[in-house]
């Protein structure tokens, strides 16, 4: 029967909305409440008595009543009187002897929440207040299985408190620690691992879970406690016989693992894993192939895996300390796990398999490090490779159409494969080469009536020796001719067998991956170009019935064709069997296109490769990146037309995308050209230019705006690039439509670009600049003084990000050696414009733009600050630059443990500097007779300020 007695005085009303079908009135109640008795000094007290009592029956109440008890504990236990602090040891005893005498525990989350009370009252009172917490919980409980719950429960919950290294500790929470664990050892640790013996043999027969739970207690205390209390036939022979019980082998594994895992002296540490492994050979668990429990087998395979990687730590610190016996005896006890090893990593069930790969990984640079390998060690390496290659072939059940969970696992599975791979090539180089070779031959000569995960496998394992075995800037048909002439013949063997037709997907991919990655096989056998060009053109390739190998061999084969440069005898067949991919696909087009918007992106960079490189005439070039680019440009012409008449919103956006994969794709095949091959050299200026007056008008379009007018401002941004001086004409009219009705966005993304012709034209652009300068900067102003909702972050940020883009913008033009540009805007305007950089520099807590302001500043005085400076310049810079560079440093926001806030100040003192330059001695006068008396400054600390800034 439960514990019982008279009510404690609670708010019922307000415990009515802790159940979770409760209504919001009675919800926010319940809430309310909890506030209350979490604040109040003594109100908490009715939670611990209902608990102490046993009152509540309703879950929801008691683990609300653990909660405010827990805030008491966590946050206010330092401030609680000696009595109260009494009190929740009290409580939280007399619930637990509750416990002993109900017939039902209590659900897990109550359980779950009281060992969190108990590990938190343990962590503030266990040193000082409560040295017999253990004691007394095991008086109390003894061995009934209800207390020895909540006991075991308790210590994984001080586990977490004390011991997890995953948790973020303080220092001062990390010193409370390190001395609750030494107290611990000291006085409490053999009792409770007496406790952990007794139970552990009590209820391994009648009360699995609790058996389970102290194995995890175990695991878990192991690593800081004495081993030697553990690690003792008594003990360790208990756990081996729970390893053959089959509700407990599990929590058995994982808990001689953490044994296995612990820090200890090398000699020891083998002396201890060999021991275990005695016993457990000699029970039968290295007989894995007749064990049919997969669960146990990935938990027996980590354990192995522990122990594997244990011997090889034990081995690198003997071998580096000289032991040369003591290093050779451990050798042995590795190599005689390799046969489980092996066992394990071929097993069918990934989860097993990838258990021991750390091991196996191990194992191979232990013989990467040996002057010379065993026959025996030579056949291990060639087993360990069989078992990878095995290992990588994908199963019938793999859904290459739809990936899910399962095949995310066997990716992520295949990529710890292939680390096993690479360290294969560090240890021997040849033997990985022959096997690949071996395998590819056999499967590339049966390609027809082998399966497709055997063909993709042989195609794959030859695509990753391109990792494997190193090669500079990817020469691997050169140098080692071993390796060079293995390679090529594999290479032959997979673009002349015909393997490209292979019905699969996996095989289509992995074929033109490998193709891709060895490209360098064709500058050695070009003759084999003409067929795989066929492979990527046609249904095996560009236009395969997989959408997933369309996309990918259209990425492919744009770095393909970048690479080669033995193309010109192909350049005009490609382009016309490319011809209809290149086409833009019209938004009512109700039939699906062979290659998304993205796809045909590669697919124009292609063909302007194509063009560009190739060694045609100049007029040829021209006449092709005419025909490229001439049906984009009509197609643009068309929709642009109709876009205004449509009232529909979908269709306008369906309509202005289109249009933005014109311009996207014109755009992209300007990335043809190079500092070799200019559009200048190649004669394509005028169809560029062409495409600019075709794509220019869309930015006066009224609707769709933010859409049209991004899409052409890159190809502007592009333009700049390409075509230099040619551009210029056409930005006045671009400047003007996209200053037009600007939200904080257009204007933050049309700054990059007029920064960008500032920077790269320079003086060439003045006239322009003085002309656009006051209205891209009233109409920066103009969309910064738009009100904006207090707690409307993203307007916020927007605008915080539009005013370092118009500081960037006023650093470019001063920076740019144009001084006319601001100082041909009249007085008035200057000192506007000034100001916002005093503003800038001073008011807002934006380190990035104050320290933008700063370097404008320090510009500004370089130009205008000296004796043929601006006129009245230099009273500005004493009335306002002199007190920014004060009062910015000043403010409570001026965060000098700020990367950012620092160069800031750096910035600041690089303007005092330059001031003191440009006005010498008036300047310290004037900081001397008036400036720094004017902030009550004394004289001594004026003094210090000239010492140490060296003026």
């Amino acid at each position: 029967m439960a514990c019982q007695s008279v009510a404690a005085v609670m708010d019922e009303q307000a415990l009515l909305g802790l159940n979770p079908n409760a209504d919001a009135r009675y919800r926010q109640r319940a809430m309310a409440y909890f506030e209350q008795l979490k604040e109040s000094q003594d109100a908490w007290e009715v939670c611990a008595e209902a608990l102490a009592k046993g009152i509540y029956n309703d879950d929801h109440v008691k683990f609300f009543c653990f909660q405010v008890l827990e805030h008491q504990i966590k946050f206010r236990h330092a401030g609680l009187s000696a009595v109260q602090q009494q009190l929740i040891r009290e409580t939280l005893m007399k619930w637990l002897q509750c416990q002993l005498m109900n017939a039902q525990p209590e659900k897990p989350f109550i359980r779950n929440k009281a060992a969190q009370v108990f590990a938190l009252t343990f962590v503030m009172e266990y040193v000082t207040l409560w040295p017999k917490f253990f004691f007394d919980i095991l008086s109390l409980v003894g061995l009934n299985p209800h207390g020895v719950d909540i006991y075991l429960r308790t210590l994984m919950a001080i586990d977490a408190e004390v011991v997890d290294r995953d948790i973020l500790h303080t220092p001062e929470e990390t010193r409370r620690n390190t001395l609750i664990k030494d107290t611990m050892r000291e006085q409490c640790i053999p009792s409770l691992v007496e406790s952990w013996f007794q139970i552990l043999q009590t209820y391994q027969h009648t009360h699995p879970e609790l058996t389970c739970q102290c194995l995890e207690v175990v695991g878990a205390y192991v690593s800081w406690i004495d081993l030697n209390l553990i690690a003792n036939d008594r003990f360790v022979n208990l756990l081996l016989s729970q390893m053959s019980v089959e509700e407990l082998r599990e929590e058995a594994c994982d808990c001689l693992f953490e044994i296995v895992n612990k820090g200890m002296d090398p000699v020891d540490k083998t002396k201890l894993v060999e021991s275990l492994c005695q016993v457990l050979q000699s029970a039968g668990f290295f007989n894995v192939e007749q064990e049919e429990d997969v669960d146990f087998l990935a938990k027996f395979s980590r354990l192995v895996n522990g122990m594997g990687q244990s011997l090889v730590l034990s081995w690198t610190k003997l071998a580096k300390a000289g032991s040369v016996k003591d290093a050779a005896e451990t050798l042995q006890a590795i190599e005689a796990k390799v046969p489980l090893l092996l066992q394990l990593l071929v097993h069918e069930d990934d989860d097993i398999s990838a258990n021991i790969v750390g091991f196996c990984y191990e194992y191979l640079h232990v013989l990467k490090q040996l002057p010379q390998l065993t026959e025996q060690q030579k056949a291990n390496i060639e087993a360990v490779m069989l078992a990878v290659m095995k290992k990588l072939t994908y199963d019938d059940e793999y859904n290459f159409e739809n990936e899910g969970e399962d095949e995310a696992m066997f990716v992520e599975y295949r990529k710890q494969l292939k680390m096993l791979l690479d360290r294969l090539a560090q240890v021997s180089p040849e033997l990985l080469l022959e096997a690949v070779r071996r395998v590819f031959t056999n499967t590339m000569q049966n390609w027809q009536s082998a399966q497709f995960m055997e063909v993709e496998v042989a195609i794959r394992l030859l695509y990753m020796l391109g990792e494997a075995l190193p090669a500079s800037h990817g020469a691997h048909f050169s140098g080692n001719m071993a390796k060079t002439s293995a390679l090529q013949d594999m290479m032959r063997t997979l673009v002349s067998c015909g393997v490209s037709s292979y019905q699969h997907t996996s095989v289509s991919l992995e074929f033109f991956e490998t193709v891709v990655r060895y490209d360098k096989f064709f500058i050695v056998e070009p003759q084999h170009i003409p067929n795989v060009l066929m492979a990527f053109l046609d249904q095996r390739g560009l236009r395969h019935s997989s959408p997933k190998v369309r996309s990918r061999v259209a990425y492919l084969f744009s770095r393909f064709i970048k690479t080669l440069k033995h193309m010109n005898a192909f350049i005009e067949d490609i382009l016309t069997r490319i011809q209809d991919l290149l086409e833009l696909a019209p938004p009512e087009n109700g039939f699906p296109a062979l290659l998304t918007n993205d796809d045909q992106l590669f697919m124009f960079e292609t063909a302007g490769i194509l063009i560009v490189n190739g060694e045609s005439p100049v007029e040829r070039k021209q006449a092709l990146m005419r025909s490229l680019l001439m049906p984009l440009m009509d197609a643009f012409r068309l929709l642009l037309a109709k876009l205004p008449q449509e009232t529909e919103e979908e269709r306008q956006a369906a309509l202005a995308d289109c249009l933005s994969h014109a311009v996207g794709f014109a755009s992209r095949t300007s990335k043809a050209f190079s500092n070799k091959q200019t559009v200048k050299h190649c004669g394509c200026t005028e169809v560029y230019r062409d495409c600019l007056q075709t794509f220019l008008p869309a930015l006066s379009c009224p609707v769709q705006r933010g859409v049209l007018r991004s899409s052409v401002r890159s190809f502007l941004h592009r333009m700049i690039i390409c075509m230099e001086e040619e551009v210029l004409p056409f930005i006045p009219a671009a400047s003007e439509h996209m200053l037009k009705d600007c939200e904080a966005k257009d204007l933050q993304e049309f700054i990059p670009l007029i920064s960008q012709i500032t920077a790269k034209f320079k003086r060439q652009v003045s006239p322009f600049l003085q002309q656009v300068f006051m209205p891209l900067v009233l109409a920066i102003f103009e969309v910064l003084a738009r009100p904006a909702e207090d707690n409307d972050q993203a307007a916020a940020l927007e605008k915080q990000m539009l005013r370092r883009s118009y500081f960037s913008f006023i650093q470019t033009v001063t920076g740019s050696g144009m001084n006319e540009v601001m100082a041909n805007q009249g007085a008035e305007n200057i000192e506007r414009v000034v100001f916002t950089i005093i503003q800038g520099a001073v008011d807002f807590p934006d380190p990035i733009a104050q320290k933008i302001c700063f370097i404008i500043l320090s510009k500004l005085v370089e130009l205008w600050g000296g004796k043929d400076g601006m006129v009245g310049f230099p009273d500005f810079i004493y009335k306002h630059i002199v007190p920014a560079c004060f009062l910015a440093p000043l403010k409570p926001t001026f965060d000098l443990s700020d990367a950012q806030t620092v160069l800031t100040l750096s910035e600041c003192a690089v303007t005092l500097k330059m001031i003191h330059l440009k006005r010498g001695p008036e300047f310290i006068q004037y900081l001397q007779q008036e400036y720094l008396p004017s902030l009550q400054v004394s004289p001594e600390i004026s003094q210090a300020f000239f010492q140490q800034a060296k003026l």
